[in-house]
């Protein structure tokens, strides 16, 4: 007989229904991680702020304003008003000297140390003689004229015009620095008519004219025709070239002396 003190094994089968396995419990899929939080970026171009791009467009409008008002000439004239022509730059009183008509005096001055004759840039010595049978357009001028500056560009485009039609332009500049000066300015400027230095003044006293540029127009006979005191125009040019031209008629030039503005013209530096 068994000791109801011993221990009681149970039989599996005659126990409870066991009871089923329990489902595996589901695994958590990792969740990604959160994107970094972009940094706050205000509006504007580029690395500019609106702010700074607004700032940057006033200070060069305001710029632009203040150059405008800068660089308008005050008194301008309003529009459809006639622009007044430069006028010439007097060096001295008038006086008398050659007329139309009279035969233009050689290119050779009185100076302290004798006879000057004057020369081209390369030193080659003019003489009108030399040129009769041709018209002659001699030009007094000098780069530090600003009359001069503006109608040097006209004598040079006439010049070009008529190099095949017996016209020979000499310009003389008058009382420059130096001859090598002349020769720099003629070559900046592309003068490729005759050039000359009057570097002592001495052929512009021997023509005896007041002001800067003076202009002499010489027929083939070797006649002075007609004088021009002012700046010419390439119109104005033309009028006293083609009437002294080789075959035109004498009778035909007119003496034209265009008389200096009456508005106190710059005098001629000491």
């Amino acid at each position: 007989m068994s000791d109801p003190r011993d221990p009681v094994e149970l039989d599996d089968a005659a126990g409870p229904e066991a009871a089923p396995d329990a489902a595996p419990e589901p695994e958590l899929e990792p969740q990604p991680e959160p994107a970094p939080a972009q940094p706050f970026r205000r509006r504007g171009v580029g690395p500019f702020s609106l702010r700074q791009v607004t700032i940057a467009i006033l200070v060069v409008m305001g710029t632009a304003i203040v150059l405008t008002l800068a660089t308008v000439p005050l008194g301008s004239t309003e529009p459809g008003l006639p622009v007044p022509d430069p006028s010439a730059f007097l060096i001295g009183s008038p006086i008398p000297g050659l007329s139309v008509g009279d035969l233009a005096p050689e290119l050779e001055g009185a100076g302290p140390d004798g006879t000057v004759q004057l020369a081209d840039l390369d030193g080659t010595p003019i003489r009108l003689s030399d040129l009769r049978g041709k018209a002659v357009w001699i030009n007094f001028w000098a780069s530090w004229c600003p009359p001069c500056q503006v109608e040097i560009p006209v004598v040079r485009d006439v010049a070009a015009r008529y190099a095949g039609r017996g016209l020979v332009v000499l310009g003389i500049s008058v009382q420059e620095a130096s001859v090598s000066n002349v020769a720099a300015y003629a070559a900046r400027y592309q003068l490729d008519y005759t050039i000359a230095a009057d570097v002592t003044g001495d052929i512009y006293r021997l023509y005896r004219p007041p002001g800067l540029p003076t202009s002499i127009f010489i027929g083939p006979e070797g006649a002075v025709r007609s004088f021009v005191l002012a700046p010419l125009t390439e119109a104005g040019a033309m009028a006293q070239i083609e009437p002294i031209l080789p075959g035109a008629s004498p009778t035909s030039s007119a003496h034209s002396s265009e008389n200096v503005e009456s508005s106190s013209p710059t005098s001629s530096p000491g």
